[in-house]
């Protein structure tokens, strides 16, 4: 990412082959939703209600949801919570900056 040391990048996951893979792809992302962020990654795999409560809580952060390519439902729902990109997972763990970037 080009300028991720102005943007501040958080993602909301648990799972720890998703970090690893969030992580060299984003350079100094947190996984821990404290104080403001530019951009929140969020990992449907949770549940849509992350993104309502980002969207709540940091109305000004955009959000990049993803999850399975076959939950049409959750990928809609997302969009409908206020996410402001929602990809299948293979999409977004292709280049996870990119996909972060796309929401700036």
């Amino acid at each position: 990412m080009s300028s991720e040391s102005s943007t501040k990048v958080v993602a909301l996951t648990t799972d720890l082959m998703d970090r690893s893979k969030i992580s060299r792809g984003i350079p100094g992302v947190s996984f821990s939703l404290t104080g403001d962020a530019d951009v929140v990654v969020v990992d449907l795999a949770k549940g849509v209600d992350q993104v309502r409560a980002v969207r709540s809580t940091h109305p000004a952060a955009r959000i990049v949801a993803y999850g399975p390519h076959v939950d049409d439902q959750s990928m809609d729902a997302a969009r409908a919570a206020g996410a402001d990109v929602v990809l299948p997972r293979s999409r977004f763990f292709r280049d996870p900056s990119a996909s972060v970037l796309a929401a700036l």
